[in-house]
């Protein structure tokens, strides 16, 4: 559910949940969301039972900067000490401020939950939307998370635009280690080639995936501009290729080469 992420606290490791880049909640919530997942995520973990100021105590003796100082602390969409052009206009990193808060205002309000002021807030928002359970037993507090957070899109009324950036950037984390094998296929093994004759199942047992994997990084690299699919002298849809389908690879590299670092780039800060 979760990978440690080394911190110096006097007894354990922070754990981050893997699903929460791909959930793309660190898109919606205010920068607190991050580490309060963290601090949820190490709280789940066997061995400990308490709260989350417990916790807090704990590992950090109270006080942790990335969270805004303790759960009491208020959220921001902005970090006071963010270095950047912000710096230098105060007014535009306020006016960006101003308007995340009336948008996420609304989003909530809309679908009928209060708008959070403090990380304590938020973190019962957490057990509401399900990203958090807590349950108290003879122990004590335990906390857990659930192997697949769920999606900010089933919980909330999210605008077109920020419907549209998670889907994009959780297709490129899908089909970026599948574009990755098949790209070092035809780089490796065939040199760059500017065209091929070929199918999905050439390729599949060449990279040693699915044809099925194989048709999401074509399709990738068709969508990004980076390839064309033809079967004879015709365009194909590179996702209704058939397995045995033999057709037409034609890689524009240059392209490639120039535009695939800063794409990624790009999807990573969104």
């Amino acid at each position: 559910m979760s990978e440690n992420l080394s911190t110096p606290g006097p007894r354990r490791d922070l754990a981050m949940h893997n699903d929460w880049w791909a959930s793309g909640w660190d898109h919606v919530l205010p920068r607190q969301g991050f580490p309060l997942t963290m601090l949820i995520g190490t709280a789940s973990q066997p061995g400990f039972t308490g709260s989350l100021d417990d916790l807090l105590q704990e590992i950090f003796e109270g006080h942790w900067e990335m969270i805004g100082g303790d759960l009491d602390g208020a959220l921001t969409f902005s970090w006071p000490d963010e270095e950047g052009d912000h710096e230098e206009a105060p007014e535009e990193r306020e006016a960006n401020e101003a308007d995340r808060w009336e948008r996420f205002g609304a989003m909530l309000t809309a679908a009928g939950h209060p708008v959070p002021k403090t990380v304590r807030d938020l973190s019962e928002l957490y057990l509401t939307w399900g990203l958090a359970r807590r349950e108290e037993t003879p122990d004590g507090t335990r906390w857990s998370m659930p192997e697949v957070l769920p999606l900010p899109d089933d919980l909330l009324p999210l605008d077109a635009d920020l419907a549209k950036r998670l889907d994009r950037i959780r297709w490129t984390l899908r089909t970026g280690p599948l574009v990755d094998a098949l790209v070092d296929h035809l780089v490796d093994d065939l040199g760059e080639p500017q065209e091929i004759l070929t199918s999905l199942d050439r390729l599949a047992a060449a990279t040693g995936r699915q044809a099925d994997d194989v048709r999401n990084a074509l399709a990738e690299l068709v969508q990004s501009g980076d390839a064309r699919v033809q079967r004879g002298q015709e365009p194909a849809d590179a996702e209704r290729l058939e397995a045995h389908q033999r057709f037409r690879l034609i890689m524009n590299w240059d392209h490639f080469h120039e535009n695939r670092l800063q794409l990624s780039i790009k999807d990573d800060d969104a």
